[in-house]
């Protein structure tokens, strides 16, 4: 594998470093993570292009159909990006977006897909990121076709799920698709696919940018910092256990570091936690649950909030 450049201090703070590496059987990687900055512990961008040979079993888990005896290779490209913020008051972000094919032995093309999403960790209850956070990818699903959010929102909430915790949602979700095919699943043509995948990318900044801006000064203290850790810590479990991504790069000899970059630098885990019944851990909990978003604040979560300040500041709720 190929080292890259050493890492460098930048002028947001922290530490910047890019390695381009080499797969073997094929492909090449560029990874860049920035550490210890002022509004980012960790932040990291993935960008992959190459493939080679994968079994049968991975193909089809991945999604694949129809596939002929024989050998299959793949070909993937994608661009991976997570944030993991200092603060606990500011969300965790993640985006992917990628393209990947399978080939016979002869190089004839087998079968291809698009897929991809953002989706919103938080680790303190501000219910009003979650509603901006969606309603801005709505807008980008709603500009290529009005059932796109509502399914892909659905298709995040059952993604992005800690099984082995009882269904816990790992965020408030956001979008998620994959095994899109051009002319198949959907109307859309190769290219037209290929420039909703690039909006949702282009979608982050606009999404993810002003919670950043809104949050990033706000004061929090040792009880924040731990809530903070623990879900990251559930973080963690969900990209072990369940991502597909995951497993992906772990089976087809990607590069270790540049697979587990979406790690945080530092998470915690307690055995049993139980959080009292108006607090904000609990009612951080309350937002892990699929919420119409989009349509505003529920009910439920503006009265816990409401509830809340009143106590907060000593008034009768």
């Amino acid at each position: 594998m190929a080292g890259g450049a050493s890492g460098k201090m930048c002028g947001i703070g922290g530490r910047f470093r890019e390695d381009v590496w080499n797969r073997p059987g094929g492909g090449t990687g560029v990874s860049r993570v920035l550490s210890e900055g002022r509004t980012f512990e960790k932040a990291g961008v993935n960008r992959y292009t190459g493939g080679g040979p994968i079994a049968r079993a991975e193909a089809e888990r991945l999604g694949a159909r129809s596939l002929p005896p024989g050998e299959i290779r793949f070909f993937a490209t994608g661009v991976s990006v997570v944030c993991h913020p200092r603060s606990p008051m500011v969300p965790i972000v993640h985006m992917n977006v990628r393209y990947f094919e399978l080939e016979g032995p002869d190089g004839e093309r087998l079968d291809h897909w698009f897929g991809g999403g953002l989706d919103l960790t938080p680790t303190h209850p501000f219910p009003e990121d979650a509603v901006h956070f969606h309603r801005t990818l709505k807008a980008v699903c709603d500009s290529w076709g009005a059932s796109l959010y509502p399914g892909f929102k659905d298709w995040c909430d059952d993604y992005f799920v800690n099984r082995h915790r009882d269904g816990e949602l790992r965020g408030v979700g956001g979008i998620f698709f994959d095994n899109l095919r051009p002319e198949v699943d959907g109307p859309m043509e190769a290219e037209e696919l290929f420039s909703f995948v690039r909006d949702v990318g282009f979608s982050l900044p606009p999404a993810y940018g002003p919670l950043v801006e809104a949050r990033r000064d706000t004061p929090w203290g040792a009880r924040e910092k731990e809530l903070q850790m623990l879900r990251r810590g559930r973080y963690v479990e969900f990209n072990l256990v369940h991502d597909r991504g995951t497993r992906f790069g772990l089976l087809t000899n990607a590069r270790i570091e540049s697979v587990l970059m979406s790690m945080p630098p530092l998470a915690r885990w307690e055995y049993d936690v139980t959080y009292e019944p108006g607090s904000f851990e609990s009612r951080l909990q309350a937002m892990l649950r699929p919420h119409d978003w989009a349509s505003g604040i529920p009910s439920a979560l503006a009265e816990e909030s409401h509830e809340h300040i009143q106590r907060s500041e000593g008034a009768q709720p």
